[in-house]
């Protein structure tokens, strides 16, 4: 975090507590969003509407946006537009609550996409520089750049001239994102995507954190704790930052493409990079916030996790060191409309934490949107973690 922020004493933190969870809720709202949750807990519905939403996104069928803003976007977005995302920002600020702007564009292929996204992330940093609410942006790599020139880089292929003329044209392109940030004071977080394409980006990440991170953290490289190997690069990458003088930003996520990480190291023969199990994600994980937390007057890291027991780890372990809830190298992280039994508890038990604000064109953030749903699909078709606080609530409001 670069901006200064707010601490209440030491008490702690309970996330069991709907009343806190949903206390921004009116009756109408949450009964809005337990119908949503039940609707999404069932997997074949979200496997067949995740098909015909790509579909419906091919054949640009005109009543498609019309239907997705009207149920899922408000859930999981801000708005189309930062201005739109104004009132979602206000309101979770008025609750304590920080957003992280993420433009939902990704996977373009084209200069002027990359331009355009570019553009946008700039102006979403000068949006956050005027908004108490809005210290960070979130950016993706793969929204301004092409995702054959990262796999190259990432595998040191030899580039051909117009590769290498490419691959500046990036580099520039995330450097003019990270000046601005530098110069508003407004925080960056690099997302980490597949590993084939993931060693490109944390060049990119390490050149702007040393570029930018000497007095202050800007700039944030992306952990995926269910890679094997992301736990010793935690580590080696905060080794280098201080060999190299510079602050590392290390924001800690599980991970978001298992299944297709898996199914390539199998069809090309090399051993998978994901952890065998979940309890081996879990363990990892939980010592790299051990690692963020014992160091975080060297360090800044956002715990960007939706797992209680690994964000009450986070928590305990601030307080037992005797660690300001307010230090501005600690940040949690959830996303807009997603764990409010967290997000909302931390806020009111004094610690930073923030809302993933994503906002964007309806066409432009329904991969996004798919990718919620299926998260939340329980494919034994009993009641999500998420809906099952929000029943409690509607049962303890006796709606």
């Amino acid at each position: 975090m670069t901006k200064p922020l707010r601490s209440n004493g030491h008490t702690p933190v309970d996330f069991s507590n709907t009343e806190i969870a949903f206390a921004d809720k009116s009756d109408k709202e949450l009964k809005r969003t337990a119908l949503l949750f039940k609707l999404m807990n069932n997997a074949t519905l979200v496997n067949v509407t995740s098909k015909f939403a790509f579909l419906a996104l091919k054949l640009r069928l005109p009543f498609f946006d019309i239907i997705t803003q009207k149920t899922i976007f408000p859930q999981f977005c801000g708005g189309t537009t930062l201005l739109e995302s104004q009132t979602s920002i206000d309101r979770l600020y008025s609750n304590k609550v920080f957003s992280v702007l993420d433009y939902g564009a990704e996977g373009k292929d084209a200069e002027e996409d990359f331009n355009l996204t570019m553009n946008e992330n700039i102006r979403a940093i000068e949006f956050a520089s005027q908004q108490e609410g809005a210290p960070i942006i979130s950016s993706k790599i793969t929204g301004i750049a092409r995702f054959d020139l990262l796999e190259k880089v990432s595998h040191s292929e030899e580039l051909n001239q117009a590769e290498q003329e490419e691959y500046q044209s990036v580099l520039k392109r995330v450097d003019s994102i990270c000046h601005n940030a530098a110069r508003l004071d407004v925080g960056v977080f690099i997302d980490a995507e597949e590993t084939w394409i993931q060693d490109a980006i944390d060049r990119i990440a390490n050149q702007m954190m040393k570029r930018y991170n000497k007095q202050k953290v800007i700039v944030y490289n992306t952990f995926q704790l269910y890679r094997t190997d992301r736990l010793s690069y935690l580590m080696e990458s905060f080794d280098r930052a201080k060999q190299d003088g510079y602050i590392l930003g290390a924001k800690l996520v599980r991970g978001a493409y298992m299944d297709k990480e898996r199914d390539r190291a199998k069809d090309k023969g090399y051993p998978s990079p994901i952890q065998p199990t979940k309890e081996a994600t879990d363990h990892d994980y939980d010592l790299a916030v051990r690692f963020c937390v014992e160091n975080s007057e060297n360090m800044a890291s956002c715990i960007a996790s939706h797992n209680a027991e690994s964000t009450r780890l986070a928590a305990e372990l601030i307080v037992e060191k005797g660690i300001d809830k307010g230090h501005h190298h600690l940040l949690f992280s959830q996303l807009y409309g997603m764990s409010d039994h967290l997000t909302f508890n931390l806020a009111k038990s004094g610690y930073n934490v923030s809302k993933y604000l994503v906002y964007g064109k309806v066409s432009d953030v329904v991969p996004y949107l798919i990718r919620r749903s299926e998260e939340n699909a329980s494919v034994t078709g009993d009641l999500s973690r998420e809906l099952g606080f929000i029943m409690r609530e509607v049962k303890r409001r006796g709606l």
